[in-house]
């Protein structure tokens, strides 16, 4: 890529400017690998380009789930391992997702068993230090210190969730374990969203512990080259070959597996009910087919249907516009079948969603960041109701 002046070097990469586009970065990703804050370190020939890979790929992931990021492209092996994202302002924290104990938390906490399921997840901030080997300080400190206010730590700690159970859920479906996940966020500079926080940074092989069949020897992660007391040829060489390994993985993360919805309305009379749910299914980024038929003149043109798209569509999810024609349709499918008529169009579109990203982990991220909406939604309704009144003169009472 065409860059021009450096702007910033970190221990594995170093940021550029892009020529004529101020609010863009290039992030080149290099060969090194270290530990303990730098006190380890050591150069793993083509390890830059197997991080700027892996990287690239968990952000198109989760940008195809909808959640902001920095990446805006690049990081494949033509790109020289370098990738374009948005210039941000980096926030000082390391913001830590645990879903098993392990690190630094057993040894913090003694009491929780190495290797124990941690439900609900545990949220952790760690302020970016390394002569002080990044401490663990508490939410109500970063607020005192003016370095994220309340409500972004509450963003922050919401993304970084759904990005731990997005990246866990990918994992599970190729039997490894997400133990934990570290990111990073920044403030948008400039364009759209300016002063938004993103996820930034790098999120590779070095961001995580992952454990294959749930077994810590057979650990893919960073971890094994921290735990050498003598680093080795031989040992670089197991380490290169595990995030090789990680990154053609990750590689099948950002695949969609399209669902389609067939939406079947008993007679004309009956597409306006179905339209509803086709509004309330557009942040799930599924298709939607619309068919009439009637089950009292033409039955048999019902099951036509049926066996047309059973045939046609390997995702397939039937919405009926009432429960004579669902009765049909379940009858005459091994898919899933619902009645428009049995639920509220948001609260379908969320069961259709589930349905779907049980084997998809876009749509489980799309379904997660619904989920958080609504929440979010009920939230600022209520402060909005509690609010204060407007005074005489617009300002508040």
């Amino acid at each position: 890529m065409n860059k021009g002046l450096e702007v910033a070097r970190g221990k594995t990469k170093v940021l550029y400017e892009m020529p004529g586009q101020p609010d863009v970065l290039v992030v080149q990703a290099q060969d090194s690998i270290t530990a303990g804050d730098g006190a380890r370190r050591d150069e793993i020939a083509g390890k830059g380009r197997i991080a700027a890979k892996t990287t690239a790929r968990v952000f198109r992931l989760l940008n195809l789930c909808g959640l902001p990021t920095h990446y805006l492209s690049g990081g494949e092996d033509d790109d020289d391992n370098e990738m374009l994202v948005r210039r941000c302002t980096m926030i000082p924290l390391e913001v830590v997702v645990r879903g098993v104990a392990a690190g630094s938390l057993v040894r913090r906490k003694p009491a929780i068993a190495r290797g124990s399921l941690i439900v609900p997840r545990m949220l952790e901030f760690f302020i970016k230090d390394d002569a002080n080997h990044d401490p663990l300080i508490e939410p109500d400190e970063i607020v005192a210190r003016g370095i994220a206010n309340p409500a972004e730590l509450a963003m922050m700690g919401e993304v970084a969730r759904i990005t731990f159970e997005i990246l866990a859920h990918a994992w599970r479906r190729r039997e490894t374990v997400l133990v934990d996940l570290k990111i990073e966020f920044g403030r948008l500079i400039g364009g759209e969203g300016r002063g938004n926080l993103v996820i930034a940074d790098v999120i590779d092989n070095d961001s995580w512990r992952i454990w294959p069949q749930g077994r810590e020897e057979l650990m893919l992660d960073k971890q094994l080259y921290r735990n050498l007391h003598e680093v080795t040829p031989s040992d670089l060489e197991r380490v290169r070959d595990n995030y090789e390994r990680v990154a053609e993985l990750v590689g099948t993360f950002p695949v969609t597996r399209t669902g389609t919805i067939a939406l079947v309305a008993d007679g004309a009379q009956a597409v306006p009910l179905l339209e509803p749910v086709v509004r309330s299914l557009s942040p799930f980024g599924v298709q939607c087919l619309r068919r009439v038929v009637s089950t009292h003149l033409v039955p048999g043109f019902a099951i036509q249907i049926v066996q047309q798209l059973d045939a046609t569509f390997p995702r397939l999810v039937y919405i009926a516009s009432g429960p004579h024609v669902a009765a049909v349709l379940a009858a005459a499918t091994p898919n899933p079948v619902f009645d428009v008529t049995e639920m509220e169009a948001d609260e379908l579109a969320l069961a259709i969603g589930k349905v779907l990203a049980l084997d998809d982990t876009v749509t489980f991220g799309r379904t997660l960041l619904v989920q958080a909406n609504a929440r979010s939604a009920v939230l600022q309704a209520d402060a909005q109701l509690n609010s204060p009144p407007p005074g005489p003169n617009g300002t508040l009472a």
